[in-house]
Parts: structure tokens; sequence; C-alpha cells
């Protein structure tokens, strides 16, 4: 018997024939005169160009608590605005970009996969139009400009111990994480404790993906606190004059880039934090672009719900005002076991109990939407190696709790494949909803993250260690404690032990560091060990990876 190895993600992206990006913009109605190429098949869209309202419905995709197994959430965005372009819907997703972190470590790209890709597919997992490097510049410049404040007498009192803005790489380089600047003497600067983060980890980042205009983002930008005086005063980039600088670096990457779908459905992919240190959404600026053009928006929230998804609801919905019409949680029967504990080399067995037992990671993701008054409909992203009982299984659980779940082969069949779910989606979102917030900004901090604690992860209580309390009553002295909090937290589990998969209960979880933000407009809570600088693993997907002679990549995904 002849064994057919299917095709690769690179290798059917490689194949598929994309339309010139003129006539994707057409057939969305961008005007000619909205539109900036970067060669034939990528384009920024100039928004001052695009008129009208911001009406469309917003389909936000989450998922359950990730794992090693895989989840496919955002093959299962992409699969699902070509379902629905397949239904006669005028549709258009909005991704992140992917980081170079993730692409040269463990994940991979983040473009799709199979059949439900967003194209091209090489240069939007690598350098795409360079909004990054835009970020990562802009970001650095600041470093350097604050370096320079101190070097050439220090106006403003700054206590080079107390600046807490760092560089930022778009890779992972733990090396990177504490380092030393200004050695070598007093011409080489005012030696300090600095550090990196990742480029996905930055307030610019976060920045960049909540400015509403250009103007918006300058305001964002000046609101920067870098640090602190001797007199334990913060700092802004307005105090330092730059913000029009930073500005200037970022106007051209504010533009939402513009590409298409294997089927041919136009994508905007504009931003990319991390939703385990960020807010880990797309940016409002291309969101509220698409809502001008389409009628539905499908678009992503990084991880589980427990993370994007609160995040996207409590802090980008808020900013931008607007409220989903529908939540989609991706879920596979391979992660579902692995949360039942079956170890990954195992998945290819039937075991109808794991999955039992790991449905529960399931429920909890479905009560959190819920909680936000919206009812979800689980996407099941079906693998070849699940079984009959187990479809069984997971479908008679969706039964009797009443939840709405479709099984989708987006991979194989591209938009085909999630016609059941665009048709489920569909029928949600003409039905009202009672979405809400879960918290008031006016609450105090305390009661935020144990709201998110309590009614998002399942926890029991929230202890905030000393370093913690002394930055909240800092917060609370500036009046900042009135922003929204961003949780930073382990993707792998509810908790913020990274090993407590399933459905955990009864759980603390520890604040360590609270730290403002105040240009994006969100405190960021940090617990467990997260990093704001990733490491790479023992085997980096980079190894994988290389150039042919035809200048083809090799390995991407």
């Amino acid at each position: 018997m002849i064994t057919i190895k299917p095709l690769s993600d690179l290798e059917i992206a490689t194949k598929s024939v994309m339309k010139p990006i003129t006539e994707i913009a057409e057939k969305a109605q961008i005007p000619a005169v909205a539109i900036e190429q970067y060669g034939s098949y990528k384009a920024k869209i100039n928004t001052s160009k695009i008129e009208g309202q911001a009406t469309a419905k917003v389909v936000l995709v989450t998922a359950i608590s990730p794992t090693p197994a895989g989840e496919g959430k955002s093959t299962v965005t992409v699969g699902l605005a070509d379902a629905l372009k397949q239904l006669n819907q005028k549709v258009m997703v909005a991704l992140r970009e992917p980081s170079l972190g993730p692409v040269m470590g463990v994940k991979g790209g983040a473009t799709g996969g199979g059949y439900a890709q967003v194209l091209p597919m090489e240069q939007i997992n690598l350098h795409f139009n360079g909004d990054f490097h835009a970020i990562t510049s802009a970001n650095n410049a600041l470093s350097a400009f604050i370096d320079n404040h101190l070097h050439q007498g220090n106006t403003l009192n700054i206590d080079p111990r107390r600046i807490i803005w760092k560089r930022v790489l778009d890779l992972n380089d733990r090396a990177l994480r504490k380092v030393m600047v200004g050695l070598g003497g007093p011409l080489q600067g005012v030696p300090r404790e600095d550090g990196f983060d990742i480029t996905v980890a930055s307030e610019i980042m976060a920045i960049f993906c909540l400015a509403t205009s250009i103007t918006d983002l300058k305001e964002r930008l000046a609101r920067i606190v870098i640090g602190y005086t001797y007199d334990r005063e913060p700092v802004t980039v307005r105090q330092l004059g730059v913000e029009g600088a930073l500005t200037l670096l970022l106007k051209e990457a504010l533009n939402p880039n513009l590409v298409q779908t294997i089927e041919e459905t136009p994508a905007l992919i504009h931003g990319g934090p991390f939703a385990n240190i960020a807010h880990g959404c797309n940016s409002i600026m291309a969101t509220q672009t698409a809502r001008k053009l389409a009628d539905i928006v499908v678009t992503e929230a990084g991880f589980g719900s427990d993370l994007g998804a609160e995040k996207f609801m409590n802090i980008k919905a808020r900013e931008a005002g607007f409220a989903p019409a529908a939540v989609v949680v991706v879920a596979t029967i391979r992660a579902l076991k692995m949360h039942g504990g079956v170890a990954k080399t195992e998945l290819v067995t039937e075991n109808v109990a794991a999955l039992r037992n790991g449905i529960e990671n399931l429920a909890k993701h479905v009560d959190i939407i819920r909680t936000f008054g919206v009812e979800p409909v689980v996407a099941l992203n079906r693998f070849i190696t699940d079984t009959e009982p187990e479809l069984a299984t997971i479908l008679q659980w969706a039964k009797d709790n009443d939840v709405r779940i479709a099984r989708t082969n987006v991979w194989e069949e591209g938009g085909k494949g999630g016609l059941e779910l665009a048709k489920q989606v569909l029928e949600v979102i003409e039905q009202p909803n009672n979405f809400h917030h879960l918290y008031e900004l006016t609450d105090s901090i305390e009661q935020k993250v144990t709201t998110i604690v309590q009614k998002v992860y399942g926890g029991a209580a929230v202890q905030f260690t000393d370093a913690a309390k002394k930055q909240i009553a800092q917060i609370e002295k500036f009046g900042w404690d009135v922003l929204p909090i961003c949780m930073a937290k382990t993707q792998y589990s509810l908790s913020d032990q990274p090993n407590l998969l399933g459905r955990p209960e009864g759980f603390t979880v520890t604040v360590r560091e609270v730290i403002p933000k105040l240009g994006a407009g969100f405190l960021v809570c940090l617990t467990g060990d997260i990093m704001t600088m990733p490491g790479l693993p023992k085997q980096p997907a980079a190894l994988r990876m290389d150039v042919a002679e035809d200048g083809s990549a090799v390995g991407l995904f």
C-alpha cells in the first residue's frame, strides 16, 4: 500500500495562486487611493481614505487552554472567514502579526494552516511590512533618549535605579533579560542596570494596537512612564519631549496591512502583542477599518479564553466601544485528552475516560464566555486520529449542557470544512446578547484582580507580594488605579501554575508585581514565573529552517 504524505503548510501556501492585492482591495470596495502597495500581494491601507461607520458585527475566536497537541485557533479563524464568504457574507478576517520569537522558537508560523491560511505565508511570518521593526526602533529610540538625558546632565532628576523602561528585540534571547549599559567610562554614558523584553511585550506594541488614530497614538506615547525621579515622582515621555519623534517612526506602520486567504477572503493583519504577557489582540485600527468595509469581521485573541478573550472583552472592546456578536471556542479531542492526563506520545490511542476528564477544561472556557453574557459556539477541530466513540462523547456532552458545537475540518477542506460552524455563528449573531465587562474601572486594583481570578480562572483567592502591595500604593497615590487590568499569566493552565491542567479549583494566584502602563492604558499584573523575554527551547524551530537554491523558504512551518 502506498502512503501519500500530506503537503506541509508551507508547501500548500507555495502552491496556492494569489490574486494581485489590487484585485482583493477592489472586491473589498477599498478605494484605490487608500492602497499603498508593498509588492504585488501585500498592501497597507491608508485609513484616512476609508469613509463610513464601523458597523460590522465582530466574531471573536478563542480556545481552550493550549497544549503541545495543538488546537488550531488561527486555522479555524481563517477557515471560518472563508466559510462565511462561501455563504455569501461580506466578511473580512483580522489577525495579529506573527512574532519572530515563536516563529524561530517553539510554535513556528502563525498564519493558519493547511487550506485555511493567509498569504503570502512566508513574508507574513518573517519581516512582513516592517511594522515590528518600526515598533522595535521606536522602543529602543526611547531608551537611547533616556540614556542620553542622563549623560547630558539629567535635568529631570531621573533616578537611574528606578528606570522601568526596557529595550526590546523581536527574538527569544534569555541572555538579554538583565544587562548593564553605560560601561567604559564617562564618554560611554551613565552605568545602570537595564534589560530586554521581546518586542511583543513592549508597551509601544500595546499602544500601537490600542490607538485609534495618529493623534491618539502620539498622546498615548506621551503618557508612557519611563521611570521615577530621586523624589519618587513619575517621569513621562512628554517630559522628555520625544513623543513626536516616536510617532514619526510609527506613522507608516500604523496603517493596517491587507493580504488574502487562500480562498481570496480579504485579511487585515496588524500588531501582535502576546496574550500571556500583554493583551493579545490585533490592532483596533485594523478591526475598526474592517468593520467599515465588511458586514462581519472574524478576529482572534491569543491563547485560551482566560487570557486573550478576557483581555479582548475587558480592555480592547471597552476601549474600542463595541461588543462581540459571537464567540467561538476552539477545541480538539487531542488537546482535551492531554488535559485529561494523556501524554502527547499516547494521543493517537483512543481514551474516552481521559477525554471525559479533559472536557472539564472546555466546560470552564464555555463558562468564561457565558460569564461575559455571550453564548459561545464550540469549534471541534477534527484530527484524523479522532475515533467515533470519542466524537460521540464530546457531542453528547455538548447536547447535555446546551452547548453549541460544530465539527470543523478547515485544515483539509478550507472554507468548506467550516460551513457547519459558519451556519451556527450566523444564527448566534442574529440573536441579542447581554455582553458586559466583568468589573468597573472604579473598583480597586485588588477587587479587579480578584474578579478575574475568581470569575474567569475559577480560583479561590489572590495573594499580593509585599513588592506588589508597595507598587499598588504608589499607583493609587498617582491616581492610576482606575485603569483596567492586564494579567501576565501562564497560558497552559487556568491557574498561575503551568502544570495544573484540566479545570483546577481552590487555587490562589500570586501577583508579584504591578506595573503601570499609562500609554497603553492598563496595569500589568505579573504572576508566577512568567517572563517578558522568553528563551529558546532545546530544539528551536530554527534548526529545521533553510533557504533553497531558488530562494524559497524551507521548514518555516
